[in-house]
């Protein structure tokens, strides 16, 4: 008998949908079914924004310290509750524990991170030109805030959203990926628990077919947060800009590491096989590029081969695994569909995979063999298109130069990576790298949420995640001028 997981608007827990229902599988063993969850549509988003806006109204006059208050006793109670969250992301999402265990940390950094601005929330005081006046600027909430996320981090990226529009002062309205809904319910339960005002919080679960046009298309939700495909995010974009409704958007990646000539090849090969393999490939951060300069690119290419070959792949909850499966079969079909375009792809050599995993153990699950492409060029399409999946391309460079232009030569601009020793060669390359994020020797994976989080180019629209940034996304900036000469005084005029 599945357990039936429930949607929560308006202050209560619903336990069907007008859309019917979602079955969420285990996609290492797809007999094991996680939960039946209410597919939501428009209906029940047109209850849960309404209440959103009333309850809006009065968190907004909470002082932004109890607000922080509320927010630390969530961390503390995701504390508590870790491991128990964990164990059930791996079951509906599949990577492994040690990963889906860090999922969770990530919440709680953001909890206890975002709950300090409580006492913060800084905005700016200011000389003002005229004699006797006094000018500041200061946060005011948004409103009512929809987040729609993805399937690979399902507690982390809730939270980097979640918490800093609670601390703004604003409304949520969360919609879950539909793989990823248990752990939501999860997060929602821990927000309860925590003191945040139950009309506040609305939790539909759906396909975005249905109750995610209806959150576009809601006149009183003020600003959507969107983390998936960049194909998706244009699509959002555009329907929120008919109604100049806020957009915040991180969508893809091509991530590259390059590897000089004189780096710590064992540090480099770490770090590339945890950038292209961790989480199966599912990160916009993943390394799905690995540029190497042409001297040591032949040993780079057999050691690696040789490393991932050893890459055990099974069930995430098992303490040997060390790559899950793939998060459904639609995304196992299109990696595989990837490995057959860089197999007929010009020069583009398989060294290792390409195949989906179906025997045995595997017969179940979506598993994917860890895949190596050697002797790819800039313009193949494994080089350009995001796979989201565990699937690398190699490319030979000459130097360092050509080594920066094949990587900026995407339509993203993510994460990137540089392994030198070489200090020279590394700040050039902070200068010089188009993206968001750039590690030196380190991988392409990894952030924390005390630094700004986003990205370039078609990766998203300028707005960040983490570090006290993403307040600028969920606040509204207010100019504060109080004149008390006691006469009419005009700026830009009675300067003389």
């Amino acid at each position: 008998m599945a357990v039936k997981f429930k949607a929560f608007i308006a202050g209560q827990w619903v336990e069907s949908g007008s859309q019917g229902v979602l079955v969420n599988v285990n996609p290492a063993n797809t007999d094991d079914i996680v939960g039946e969850f209410p597919s939501c549509g428009k209906e029940e988003l047109d209850a849960a924004v309404a209440a959103a806006k009333a309850a809006q109204k009065k968190w907004a006059l909470v002082p932004a310290p109890k607000r922080g208050e509320i927010i630390k006793k969530a961390g503390d109670l995701m504390v508590d509750r870790k491991e128990e969250i964990a164990r059930l992301m791996t079951r509906e999402m599949g990577k492994i524990l040690i990963e889906t265990r860090g999922d969770v940390q990530e919440g709680i950094d953001t909890a206890y991170y975002m709950a300090g601005e409580g006492r913060r929330l800084f905005g700016d005081t200011v000389p003002c030109e005229l004699p006797n006046k006094f000018g500041m600027s200061v946060r005011r909430p948004i409103g009512v805030t929809a987040m729609i996320c993805p399937w690979n981090f399902p507690m982390a990226i809730p939270t980097w959203k979640i918490f800093p529009s609670l601390m703004c002062g604003n409304a949520i309205i969360l919609k879950p990926a539909s793989d990823t809904p248990a752990t939501a319910v999860k997060l929602f339960e821990v927000l309860l628990d925590a003191g945040v005002p139950p009309m506040l919080i609305h939790l539909v679960t759906g396909a975005g077919s249905k109750v995610g046009n209806a959150i576009l298309d809601h006149p009183d939700v003020n600003l959507v947060s969107f983390t998936g495909s960049t194909q998706v995010g244009r699509k959002i974009a555009a329907r929120c800009g008919e109604t100049l409704k806020r957009c915040s958007l991180e969508m893809g990646g091509k991530n590259a590491q390059i590897v000089l000539d004189d780096a710590d090849l064992d540090l480099a090969l770490d770090g590339a096989l945890w950038g292209a393999f961790g989480t199966t490939g599912q990160r916009c951060t993943a390394t799905s590029r690995i540029i190497l300069h042409e001297k040591i690119a032949d040993e780079f290419i057999a050691r690696f081969e040789e490393k991932a070959s050893h890459i055990r792949v099974g069930d995430g909850l098992k303490p040997e695994t060390q790559m899950g499966p793939l998060v459904n079969l639609s995304q196992q079909e299109v990696v595989a569909d990837y490995v057959r375009i860089g197999i007929e792809e010009d020069r583009a050599k398989l060294v290792l995979g390409g195949q989906s995993l179906k025997d045995g153990s595997y017969a179940k699950g979506y598993f994917f063999q860890p895949t190596i492409f050697a002797d790819v060029t800039r313009n193949m399409r494994i080089a350009r298109e995001e796979i989201f999946g565990p699937v690398v391309s190699i490319i030979r460079v000459k130097d360092f130069e050509e080594a920066i232009d094949v990587l900026n030569d995407t339509e993203y601009g993510l994460s990137s990576s540089i392994y030198t020793r070489n200090v020279n060669l590394a700040f050039r390359a902070i200068r010089d790298i188009e993206a968001g994020i750039t590690y030196v020797n380190g991988p392409t994976i990894g952030a924390e949420i005390q630094l700004p989080f986003g990205g370039l180019k078609n990766t998203g629209n300028g707005h960040r995640e983490s570090s006290h940034t993403v307040l600028d996304t969920f606040s509204e900036w207010k100019s504060i001028y109080v004149d008390y000469s006691g006469r009419l005084q005009r700026a830009q005029i009675d300067t003389d």
